[in-house]
C-alpha cells in the first residue's frame, strides 16, 4: 500500500527500530526491495535521488514505483531523495511521490529553514512528508567530499529550532556519516544523535548507511535513527549478481536478470533484518 513517510517513520520512533530507505533506479532494484519487504512483513521506503536521475527520469521512476507501491500488501512510502531544487521536488509530488527530501543544507541557516518551511506547506497540503537536512552531510570521495566533515555536523540547540520553525516529519543529521564506500570504518557520534532525538521529537534520517557496521545500525536505532538510506550496498549487490550469472553461463540480458535480483534481495534481507523492521508493517 502506497503511505506517506509519517505513516511509517511514526510507528518506527515509537518502537525503536529503523526503516530503510533504498534507491531503485530500475525496476529490478525495485522488485528486490519491495518483494523483500513483502516477505517478511516489513514497511519499507523507496525512490531515487536528484544526483542518480542521469540514470532514470523522475516520470519513468514514478512509472513503475508508484504501482508496486500501491499494490504491495506492505506500507510502501515512495521518496524522492537531495531534492535540490523546489522544481523537481514538485515534479515528485505532481507524479504521485508521497514525500520528498528538500535539501537546502548548502544554504545559510535562515534561508534552509525558510525554503523547507514554505515546501513542507505544500506537501502537508497534498498529503506527503517532507525530510529536511541541518548540518551537511557530504561524500567519501569525490567534489562533495568536505576536508573536515566534523565541521558541518548537526547542532543539536539547532536543530530543535529548525524542526520547530520548519515544521518537517523527519530530519537528516550530519553525525559522522557519508555517502558512498567508506574507506576507514566510520565513528558515528551516537550521544549526539540521541541528543537531537531528544531536542526534536523527530524521527532521525542517517544518509550514507551502505558500509557501516551491524552495531553501527543497531546502536543508532536504538539513539534515535528512524530512516537508514542505502544505495550503494544494493548497487553492488545487482552488479555482482550479473557477474554470478556470467559465470554460469547466462548470455542474455533476460538470462542474467534472475541472478540481479537474487543478489539485491539478500542485501535487501539482511538490511531489514538488521533495522528491526522485519514483521512491523
Amino acid at each position: 500500500m502506497l503511505v506517506n513517510m509519517k505513516e511509517i517513520l511514526g510507528k518506527a520512533k515509537e518502537k525503536g527500530y529503523s526503516v530503510g530507505f533504498f534507491n531503485a533506479v530500475n525496476v529490478e532494484m525495485a522488485r528486490a526491495v519491495i518483494e523483500t519487504a513483502e516477505e517478511l512483513n516489513s514497511p519499507v521506503i523507496v525512490g531515487t535521488a536528484e544526483v542518480l536521475l542521469p540514470a532514470m527520469s523522475l516520470e519513468r521512476v514514478a512509472e513503475y514505483l508508484i504501482p508496486m507501491a500501491k499494490k504491495a500488501s506492505v506500507p510502501v512510502c515512495v521518496h524522492y531523495d537531495h531534492g535540490l531544487t523546489f522544481e523537481k521536488c514538485m515534479e515528485a509530488l505532481h507524479l504521485g511521490f508521497t514525500s520528498v527530501m528538500y535539501d537546502c543544507s548548502t544554504a545559510a541557516y535562515e534561508e534552509n529553514v525558510e525554503k523547507v518551511a514554505e515546501m513542507v506547506k505544500i506537501c502537508h497540503a497534498m498529503n506527503a512528508t517532507v525530510e529536511g537536512e541541518l548540518g551537511h552531510v557530504g561524500d567519501n570521495e569525490g567534489a562533495g567530499k568536505l576536508e573536515n566533515p566534523s565541521d558541518y555536523y548537526t547542532d543539536p540547540a539547532i536543530a530543535e529550532d529548525f524542526a520547530t520553525r520548519t515544521g518537517i516529519d523527519a530530519l537528516a543529521v550530519a553525525v559522522g556519516n557519508a555517502h558512498g564506500d567508506y574507506k576507514f570504518p566510520p565513528k558515528l557520534d551516537f550521544d549526539r544523535i540521541s541528543e537531537i532525538s531528544g531536542k526534536t521529537g523527530l524521527p532521525l534520517v542517517l544518509h550514507g548507511g551502505s558500509g557501516l557496521s551491524d552495531d553501527d545500525f543497531r546502536t543508532a536505532a536504538a539513539r534515535g535513527i528512524c530512516k537508514v538510506n542505502i544505495f550503494t550496498d544494493i548497487d553492488k549487490a545487482g552488479k555482482a549478481g550479473i557477474e554470478e550469472g556470467i559465470a554460469a553461463g547466462a548470455n542474455s540480458i533476460f538470462g542474467l536478470i534472475p541472478y540481479e535480483i537474487a543478489a539485491m534481495k539478500r542485501v535487501a534481507a539482511n538490511k531489514l533484518k538488521l533495522f528491526g523492521s522485519v514483521d512491523k508493517a
